[in-house]
């Protein structure tokens, strides 16, 4: 019986692609090690990312603000009510709790990988800051991008309409650029240490898209 259209459109990509979880998870891994490597190094491309950020820094209130899109109690609360929203709204389904537990337990590893990486790298701070080390990578774009992240994976299957899917993800977008570009010209991190925690995320929250994309268990006989 030949497959329709449909249904070959219907299966899921990484079936037709193996490749494709691979490439996902490891481009943003490769540029994290090349990234981390330069900067223990103090390699050419710290130079180059050192000059950048001479460039870019500007201390004023804007970026004070955006860079405060990546506080822990700016953007915890925000996944805290989307989690929220889906639990109640998925409450009367087999194991609804473990997608919600899932996001919780990502936002809880990025302090449990970013300080370890900050000790172990010990990278000075930028000369608008405080002499001090741990700067690297930047606690504050992990976070925003993790919970703006997170949110946005559980709220796109519920929406309706492409114009409101594309809203979302924009927003999502607007608010880690945001935080990422208030933290540069802020001058609270290097442009490198945005970038390597951008790659971090990039493998957190592919992981988290990919678990919720498995397909869901057969049901049990009653």
């Amino acid at each position: 019986m030949p497959i329709s259209g449909n249904q070959d459109l219907d299966e899921p990509t990484t079936a037709r692609h193996p490749r494709f979880p691979i490439l996902l998870l490891g481009l943003p891994v490769l540029l994290f090690a090349l990234i981390t490597w330069q900067v223990v190094a103090d390699g050419p491309l710290v130079r180059l990312d050192e000059r950048v950020s001479r460039g870019l820094v500007h201390p004023d209130g804007l970026s004070e603000f955006l860079s405060d899109l990546g506080n822990v109690q700016v953007a915890v609360p925000v996944l805290a009510a989307v989690l929220g929203y889906v639990a109640l709204r998925t409450r009367r389904t087999d194991r609804w709790w473990l997608p919600v537990t899932a996001a919780a337990l990502l936002m809880a590893l990025v302090p449990a990988l970013i300080i370890p990486l900050k000790e172990l790298t010990d990278r000075p701070g930028t000369p608008a800051v405080p002499p001090a080390t741990g700067y690297y990578p930047s606690g504050h774009t992990a976070t925003a991008a993790v919970a703006y992240g997170c949110a946005t994976l559980f709220l796109l299957p519920r929406l309706r309409t492409l114009y409101a899917r594309r809203a979302l993800v924009t927003a999502c977008l607007v608010l880690v650029l945001g935080a990422s570009y208030g933290l540069v010209r802020r001058g609270y991190h290097w442009p490198l240490d945005v970038v390597a925690s951008w790659c971090l995320c990039a493998v957190l929250l592919s992981s988290l898209w990919l678990f919720l994309r498995r397909p869901a268990p057969p049901e049990r006989p009653r």
